[in-house]
């Protein structure tokens, strides 16, 4: 799962990669007035940059989860999972960097609950202690941000097919399944069922392949991490490093208007 902001990686002037080019420019608003109230930030407000103009329409899009559609964890919900798994208040530092270390191979799947958490524990879990470190864990990174969730809607009333494309262990891409957003998406992948994490290319070809859509730069890839638009970028998606404004999202979708 990708999580917090302190593993992030954050590149100065990379927010829009547009068939390997980086530009300029204003981009007309095209959603309907549901979409108008994600209203843009006012200008002196920091947003992702200065946003290209898209010389070609959209025939998908493909969305990152955590960080886009979900929402980061609170402190307070780290430290619950972190005094559950028996770490003190003092420690939570340590107790996320045992947690991110351990991470990669529980959002392939390579590692299944009991190795993930023996890993992070240094021993293994008793089974009512493991059960009830999953559903902690899962509850951090199933919160939705309403104003994207809206976005998706009216995307899915305009026909635009989305993908998406999540590092995530089996218990979250459960979770994730049963949500009701889910349902608005063509399809989802998660990196413990395709066995590869973000930023393989080989995630994104499958992404790709589950649009429908042959054509790369005829598809946008919205993500938080600069890492994963980078790699998207390299197989000529075109590549949006959100920055937490759905405005942003609006902006790159080359919709004609909604009907309410």
């Amino acid at each position: 799962m990708e999580g917090g902001g302190n593993r992030h990686t954050h590149a100065a002037d990379f927010a829009v990669i547009l068939d390997g080019e980086v530009g300029g420019g204003t981009v007309p608003a095209l959603l309907a007035a549901g979409v108008a109230a994600l209203s843009h930030q006012s200008l002196g407000e920091p947003v992702a940059t200065a946003l290209p103009h898209q010389p070609a329409e959209l025939d998908a899009v493909i969305f990152d989860y955590n960080g886009v559609i979900g929402l980061q964890p609170t402190v307070p919900m780290w430290s619950r999972l972190a005094e559950l798994a028996g770490w003190h208040a003092d420690q939570l530092g340590l107790f996320e960097n045992a947690f991110w270390s351990a991470r990669e191979p529980y959002d392939s799947g390579e590692f299944d609950d009991a190795d993930f958490w023996t890993a992070v524990l240094g021993h293994r879990p008793e089974p009512e202690l493991l059960t009830r470190l999953r559903a902690v864990d899962t509850a951090l990174w199933t919160r939705t941000d309403d104003r994207v969730v809206a976005l998706l809607h009216h995307v899915r009333r305009a026909d635009l097919p989305m993908v998406l494309l999540s590092n995530a262990p089996h218990p979250v891409s459960d979770a994730l399944d049963a949500s009701d957003w889910r349902t608005l998406m063509t399809d989802a992948l998660y990196s413990a069922r395709l066995g590869m994490n973000k930023p393989h290319p080989d995630t994104y070809r499958k992404a790709l392949a589950a649009t429908g859509v042959r054509d790369p730069g005829r598809v946008l890839f919205v993500d938080d991490r600069a890492d994963n638009c980078e790699a998207a970028a390299r197989l000529g998606l075109r590549a949006l490093h959100y920055s937490g404004s759905p405005a942003d999202i609006e902006d790159h979708l080359r919709l004609a208007t909604v009907a309410a």
